[in-house]
Formats: structure tokens, sequence, C-alpha cells
């Protein structure tokens, strides 16, 4: 991929007159969106779509300029990503986000799977009986979700990755709650409450 040269065709494509993301307009990243691509945002996603902008692995980089990301935002698809790569997934989405902009995380959360387990909750896990009746069993077709998952995730795991990636500041935070400065917008995209922990880094 000629990473320059795909730049600057998505520039002229995400910030003509018609398009929701204008110059001056607060520029926010949906990473990973899959199929729930979202208007305002610039959608990224590994596969091609209906709405997604980007289409390109992030180990191979994103086509977008350093420093020119206000926010980003990433549903379940960090864990997607296996361990060895995971600090070089964060530093490519460290790179594109301006000074002060935010990174927002929401992650399948180990320690709240392994409680329900504990605590004999089977109705916590999103595995039907005809899947997987044992509570070992839905514990782990749960959290690796049918083998889409690769990396598992504790707050104070995803904290440490953060700043090993570059980012200076990390918050902890709740569902459609945010530390940062940029207050509902960020949180527009926030899903999966029972099952996550939401992170967010600061660059």
């Amino acid at each position: 991929m000629n990473i320059k040269k795909y730049s600057r065709r998505l520039r002229a494509r995400l910030f003509k007159n018609n398009s929701p993301i204008k110059q001056g307009a607060i520029r926010r990243l949906h990473w990973g969106c899959g199929s729930k691509a979202t208007r305002g945002w610039i959608n990224a996603d590994i596969l091609k779509g209906r709405g997604i902008d980007i289409s390109c692995d992030i180990l191979d980089g994103l086509p977008l300029d350093n420093n020119c990301i206000d926010y980003a935002v990433g549903i379940h698809a960090l864990s997607e990503i296996a361990y060895s790569d995971i600090v070089p997934a964060l530093q490519e989405l460290h790179r594109v986000l301006r000074a002060g902009g935010v990174l927002r995380l929401a992650l399948p959360d180990l320690d709240k799977a392994l409680r329900a387990y504990q605590n004999g909750d089977k109705e916590y896990f999103l595995i039907p009986d005809r899947e997987v009746a044992s509570p070992g069993g839905k514990l782990i077709v749960h959290l690796l979700w049918y083998g889409g998952n690769r990396t598992l995730f504790t707050a104070d795991f995803m904290e440490e990755l953060l700043l090993k990636a570059g980012f200076n500041r990390v918050h902890h935070c709740d569902y459609k709650t945010t530390q940062s400065q940029f207050g509902d917008g960020i949180l527009e995209l926030d899903d999966r409450p029972h099952e996550s922990l939401f992170i967010e880094a600061i660059k």
C-alpha cells in the first residue's frame, strides 16, 4: 500500500464539502468499526464494507497523518490482535492522535468474567447451552469469542500496555463516563457494558 498516496486520496474524500468530517471540525477515529460504521467518524477496519473509510491492517500503518486525530475509540477490537502486536497497534493509534488527544477503549474484562464464573453466574456468558453447557466452557468460549479474540485484558494490564506505547496518562472509566474534555462525543460508541472494561489514554 502506498500510504502517502492513500492518505492524500482519503483526505480529499473525507474533507470534501458534503462530508460530515470537515476541516476545523473535531476529527474522531472509530478504529475496528466492523459492520458498525458510524456517521461523523472516520471509520477504520481491516475489512472492507459499507461506510468503512479506511480498510487496512493497523500493523501496516494507518493512512493518516501524524497528529491529525482529536480522539479515537475502539470497541472490542484490540482483543482480536495477538499479544506481541498490541503495543505496536497502540503506538500507531498514538501516532495519529494530536498532542492531548485521547484513545478510549472498551475491552472484554477478564476480571468480570472470572467473578461470574466463580459465582456460578451462567447468565453472564453470552454462550447458549446448545453450544457449551459447562461453566468453564462458557467462560473460555465467551472470552475467546469462538476464536476471534486473541488477547485477554484486565484493567491494570491494559494500563501497562498503554504506558509502554507512549501514552502519558491513563484513566479507568465506567460505561458512558469520560475524564476527557470531549464530553458525550467520545461516549457515542460505548457498548457492551456488562462484559467490558473502559479505559482512556491521553497522548
